[in-house]
């Protein structure tokens, strides 16, 4: 059977969804991941099949000035993200027995699924994105969580009018309820239990473990030699979010006042500390650089969040948008690192980063809970049936 994969975001959409492939791959499937163009060298390097869609996103995480886009503007964009999507899984589809829908904004890829009369699934990398009486939404991008019900109201507004133009055109009912439609009523979790734990136990949603990619190709020579070199630095690196103001001169502070030398990477933001004592990097395999260092300083990511804790590496995080807050605070409840929610300064995060630290005995130990086969079971689980 063929298996497409839509995905639309960051690295920490995308590594999941290739390392469902490849464990879809180890089960003698075919898979294709449709996603952002930054990726596509990086995925196929993995042996990955692999099609862009839309424009390159690594520019979002750079401070741009000037008004925000108008709402004329702003629908033009949905639209035309819409209209992408549909183009670019419309092509791949035909053939494929499955679809799988990798985060909220695959938004076309419940209806691709239903024409091709394929089977659909509606995977989430957190818990807080999925209606539950024990959460509200997340707020995104200063929009106030509000309830469940309104998130399911601005869901419609957004994308309601673009989505259903397309399945009309496909001879395809419209849908009343977005939100649903996307998420299913059995959608997956790809999110530890440990870490990430689903409140509602026993119900639809199907908790897989968190899809895990171990890339085989070893740390860059520069990297290793780094790390040979003296005792495990401190990991800074804030992913596709812009690096908050200051972030630069209070981490190099704290690191030089705690003895650690710092290893940072430059992210989507271009984020960069010039020191003697810090080695500047790109894009890394984190699942073998986080054993080697002493703790990670990061804005929050799913992806991120969950190889700390896996590697037992304790962590301050500095969460900035939706999901982030969510990890940050789960970082805190389960004693393996600190919140970090001020603006960055030396002696405060000196303090913090002193804190997460003294949680490395704790954050060894819950490591050791972590499981690690969450894309094996959720392959299993899509290709059921």
């Amino acid at each position: 059977m063929r298996v497409l994969i839509s995905t639309v975001g960051s690295r920490g959409e995308v590594q999941p969804v290739v390392a469902l492939a490849r464990a879809l791959a180890g089960r003698g499937y075919e898979a294709v991941v449709v996603g952002p163009p930054d990726f596509r060298s990086w995925a196929e390097g993995l042996g990955a099949e692999y099609r862009p869609v839309g424009p390159e996103l690594r520019g979002t995480a750079r401070r741009v000035p000037g008004p925000p886009p108008t709402e004329e503007q702003r629908r033009a964009m949905i639209a035309g993200t819409v209209d992408a999507q549909f183009d670019a899984l419309l092509a791949v589809a035909p053939g494929c027995g499955a679809v799988v829908g990798g985060g909220a904004l695959a938004i076309a890829a419940g209806s691709v699924a239903e024409f091709a009369g394929a089977r659909y699934s509606y995977a989430a990398f957190a818990p807080v994105t999925l209606p539950a009486a024990a959460h509200p939404p997340p707020a995104f991008r200063g929009v106030e969580p509000g309830t469940w019900e309104q998130d399911a109201e601005r869901w419609n507004l957004l994308w309601a009018e673009p989505l259903n133009a397309r399945r009309a055109a496909l001879g395809l009912a419209p849908v009343a309820d977005v939100r649903a439609h996307l998420f299913t009523a059995s959608p997956l979790l790809a999110a530890d239990p440990v870490l990430a734990p689903w409140p509602e136990p026993g119900g639809p949603v199907r908790q897989t473990g968190a899809w895990q990619l171990l890339d085989p190709r070893p740390l860059p020579a520069e990297v290793l030699a780094f790390l040979d070199a003296g005792e495990p630095p401190i990991f800074a690196g804030f992913g596709s979010m812009p690096e908050p103001s200051g972030a630069a001169e209070a981490l190099l502070g704290a690191a030089r006042a705690l003895g650690r030398r710092l290893i940072v990477s430059a992210g989507w933001s271009g984020f960069t500390v010039d020191a003697p004592d810090c080695l500047l990097v790109g894009e890394l395999d984190l699942r073998q650089l986080f054993p080697r260092v002493a703790a990670a300083v990061h804005h929050g990511g799913a992806g991120t969040t969950t190889t700390a804790a896996a590697a037992g590496v304790p962590q301050v995080v500095l969460p900035q948008i939706f999901d982030q807050f969510y990890f940050a605070d789960r970082v805190a409840t389960l004693g393996i690192g600190v919140p970090y929610t001020v603006a960055p300064e030396s002696d405060s995060l000196t303090s913090a980063l002193s804190a997460a630290l003294d949680s490395t005995a704790r954050a060894r130990a819950v490591a050791r809970e972590i499981r690690p086969d969450g894309a094996q079971l959720a392959a299993d689980l899509i290709t059921a049936g």
